[in-house]
């Protein structure tokens, strides 16, 4: 049989077309399999940091246990660690480590909020709790201060690139996410037998703005003319508005991006971008020029509390005073840069939120009331008063006491003005570039 010269090149035609769908779909599937196969790594690695926030949230309420002297506190302590327990045991089950035995992690995930829930019903009941039960706390806690540690470490393995969540073959170097996890399990722990910013920062803005409030509109112009006043940037336009319960304009340029609200004309935040590649200032100097910044603005009543270093940037948390009482709910934050002293941020958002002439009622209880209403564990430096947002939206006149624990822990426990009732506990980790609360 002969063929043709058009009918060969139909076929090499064909065949071509054929080969290149071929080629095209199996790229496609290619393509298709590595997104799938990097959504499940990235489910993986969400799992992995939420067992490591998780563990380190239930180390850092069981060290509050050990210094609490309070049912009510006893019992949110017990509520929290039975949740944080809860998610670390479901973000364990999402890991390809099925073969894996991680028994005595999940005794302990599963022990520790019971444990302490049935302590805080005890207490509730009229019970005391006894030096065994307070011993097993402690002892929970150190076993929680190594579990952490060592699940930031399998972390900081995994990102680094040292543990794999796929399967190797058997000649291979690369460690699995499953033998990473073997040391994990493999603490050696005497298991009993049975938390960069101010603190109270996340409740600051859950309001509508009491300052705002009343306030009348101003116009586009008036804004901008504010907003060029403060930068000294002549050539700033508005790229857009911000909605929510603090409406604003916003204003940039390459430089800076400044916010007014409409309501009353007030800055709410500011942001300077630039680069600060060495510190010649310390934070102390910092904060003096963050404080006369703050006097330009016109707000005379606020203390600096405290701050934190990022690259090169000293960020200052302000707080409002009012008759030397600290209002921890109107909180301000000026970025000052460390090489030359420039202001690159503020956010006024929190005072705006809350700021006002409060009624204070008089303490019910003496400083020296409160420092004995502290547990006995701690040893207490200073008391202060200070106003604290509650759970909800409202706030709480305390005192709060500063104290070491028996580890030279930095321990704040706020103590209630009026009822003696202890309502917070903060845990205080200081260092060179700032303090962080938990």
């Amino acid at each position: 049989m002969t063929i043709t010269k058009r009918s060969f090149a139909r076929v090499i035609t064909f065949s071509v077309a054929s080969v290149t769908a071929l080629a095209v779909f199996a790229g496609i599937q290619y393509g298709q399999a590595r997104t799938a196969q990097r959504n499940l790594e990235y489910s993986y690695m969400r799992a992995v940091e939420d067992i490591s926030l998780n563990l380190d949230n239930i180390k850092n309420n069981l060290e509050k246990g050990m210094y609490t002297n309070s049912i009510s506190m006893l019992s949110d302590l017990s509520s929290k660690l039975v949740s944080d327990a809860a998610t670390a045991k479901s973000a364990l089950s999402q890991l390809p480590i099925e073969e894996l035995d991680l028994e005595q992690t999940y005794r302990f995930l599963s022990q520790v909020g019971n444990y302490s829930k049935a302590l805080a019903e005890k207490c509730a009941s009229g019970g005391q709790l006894s030096e065994e039960e307070k011993s097993n706390i402690s002892v929970l806690y150190d076993y929680a201060v190594n579990l952490s540690g060592s699940m930031w470490q399998v972390e900081e393995r995994i990102r680094d690139g040292n543990i794999t969540f796929g399967r190797v073959a058997p000649d291979s170097q690369e460690v699995t996410v499953t033998d990473g996890f073997k040391d994990f399990e493999n603490l050696d722990n005497n298991y009993p037998s049975l938390i960069y910013d101010g603190p109270f920062s996340d409740h600051i803005m859950e309001k509508n703005p009491v300052m705002l409030e009343g306030e009348k509109e101003i116009s586009e112009e008036e804004a901008l003319r504010r907003a060029v006043k403060l930068t000294g940037a002549d050539n700033l336009s508005r790229t857009g508005d911000e909605s929510g319960k603090m409406p604003s304009y916003v204003f940039e340029n390459d430089r800076f991006t400044i916010a007014v609200t409409k309501n009353g004309g007030y800055f709410s935040y500011m942001l300077a971008g630039r680069a600060v590649n060495e510190q010649k200032i310390t934070a102390g100097r910092a904060t003096e020029i963050a404080g006369e910044y703050l006097e330009r603005l016109g707000i005379m009543n606020a203390e600096d509390t405290y701050y934190e270093i990022q690259g090169g940037v000293c960020i200052i948390n302000f707080a409002a005073e009012q008759n030397d009482v600290t209002m921890y709910t109107d909180l301000i934050k000026i970025g000052v840069a460390l090489d030359n002293g420039e202001i690159l941020s503020f956010d006024m958002r929190g005072y705006l939120t809350n700021h006002r002439v409060r009624d204070l009622p008089a303490p019910r209880i003496s400083e020296e009331k409160a420092i004995s209403l502290v547990s006995k564990n701690l040893r207490v430096l200073d008391a202060d008063l200070c106003v604290i947002p509650s759970g909800g939206q409202n706030e709480i006149f305390c005192y709060e006491v500063q104290c070491t624990g028996e580890s030279g822990q930095n321990v704040l426990v706020y103590i209630n003005a009026v009822t003696g009732q202890e309502e917070q506990i903060l845990l205080l980790q200081i260092s060179k570039n700032g303090t962080l609360t938990v």
